[in-house]
């Protein structure tokens, strides 16, 4: 199937946003369910949310690097196909969970399944000119902007018809997107540029090892590897922080989860295409993460809620640096690698899964714990801005060293 590259990246921004919509729907009631299965508070619930990502990540870095050479093998379309049918399955089944061990094994399944965002990420390369993939790149945060604008609040207002509510729906719209794929979507890699599995780099240790190959990518793994990690002080303790210090229910979680999505739309949709020229990569790589720091040290001292709406500005702001990071390591790599490429960064995400979320989590539940040398709900989000403005020193080097390469090619 021909079509031009505008219409592919709309069917993939298509697929991403209804993917990340279903994602969204759920996370306001998650605390309730857990609450729910386990009989314990807030704080405790937040530990076993920790451990409910760590099993999601775990799936997912083993099994990212194989599904990213499957891709490379036999193309974007069928994998990611795969992977959105598993996920709108598993959703059906969490929302039968009837213990807290059934919410465990959706994980894992979830998990396993989680290559939409690798392989639509390998299909966005395929089909973007190189000074163009910053910019398309960014497609991918505009998907997640609007659909955290759409998912939360749709779930916020699920949550009203019971906890598993939520779930429901979210495989509604995930198995939508399945059917529009199967009949929408083209294949993006052609048979030409397909290659052969080489088993030994589907271990997702392996590829990790093998970014070394390219020395600038392997510079910015640190870098890659603390941003997430501090990512989760947010992702992970958002709708337990708000929960316990504003006394917000699922439905107000769900609007300002809402809020999140659409400043991370206008940035990564609007002011990225602006933004990144003007600065440049590695100056908009640096901003970024000095925004994201900022925002993380304002989140942990707000005092009310509402001025925890303003503070998002700067952190959603930090969104920048992203798709220039992802322009910068898929500028070093060849074509018919880059499914191997985002396998082996999605197993880097993974392990800041598998790491991240127990690490936060648990900050936070010994902070609000009854043996907690002082009460501090923001521990979390402090030990994040740390981590990031540590990876701004590791990303100094290879970035000049990425600037001089540039110029040498000139």
């Amino acid at each position: 199937m021909t079509v031009k590259k505008t219409n592919a990246l709309t069917f993939i921004f298509i697929t991403i946003l209804i993917d990340v919509i279903g994602l969204g729907i759920i996370i306001p009631v998650m605390p309730n369910l857990i609450k729910e299965l386990t009989g314990e508070g807030l704080s405790k619930a937040s530990f076993y949310s920790g451990l409910l990502t760590f099993s999601y990540g775990t799936m997912q870095f083993l099994f990212s690097p194989l599904l990213g050479a499957l891709s490379d093998r036999y193309g974007r379309r069928p994998i990611l196909l795969v992977a959105l049918l598993g996920l709108g399955c598993d959703y059906i089944f969490m929302a039968c969970a009837p213990t807290i061990a059934w919410l465990f094994v959706g994980r894992v399944l979830a998990g396993i399944c989680g290559a939409s965002f690798t392989t639509a990420t390998a299909y966005i390369s395929d089909i973007s000119a190189p000074e163009k993939k910053a910019q398309n790149f960014g497609l991918i945060g505009v998907a997640f902007g609007v659909g955290f604008i759409i998912g939360p609040v749709i779930g916020g207002f699920c949550s009203s018809w019971g906890t598993r509510a939520p779930f429901i729906v979210a495989a509604a719209f995930s198995l939508l997107n399945f059917i529009y794929g199967y009949f929408i979507l083209p294949e993006s890699l052609p048979t030409e540029l397909q290659r052969k599995i080489e088993w030994k780099r589907t271990n997702p240790l392996t590829t990790l090892f093998n970014l070394r190959r390219y020395p600038i990518v392997s510079g910015l793994v640190i870098t890659l590897l603390l941003l997430y990690i501090a990512a989760h002080a947010v992702q992970s303790n958002w709708s337990f922080y708000t929960m316990l210090k504003f006394q917000w229910d699922g439905r107000m979680v769900g609007i300002s989860l809402g809020i999140v999505g659409l400043l991370i739309a206008i940035v990564q949709g609007g002011l990225i295409r602006k933004i990144i020229p003007l600065l440049g990569e590695k100056n908009a790589i640096y901003t970024g993460l000095i925004l994201y720091a900022i925002g993380l040290i304002l989140f942990a001292v707000a005092n009310t809620g509402w001025i925890m709406l303003v503070f998002l500005v700067p952190y959603c702001l930090g969104g920048i640096c992203g798709p220039a990071l992802q322009s910068v390591i898929s500028n070093q790599v060849p074509t018919n690698e880059q499914g191997e490429l985002q396998g082996s960064l999605t197993s880097l995400i993974s392990v800041t899964s598998i790491f991240g979320p127990p690490l936060m989590n648990y900050l936070f539940a010994y902070f609000t714990g009854p043996s907690a040398p002082v009460y501090f709900l923001g521990a979390p989000f402090i030990l994040g801005a740390v981590l990031i403005i540590v990876g701004i020193f590791f990303a100094i080097n290879s970035l000049r060293t990425y600037h001089r390469s540039l110029d040498s090619e000139k």
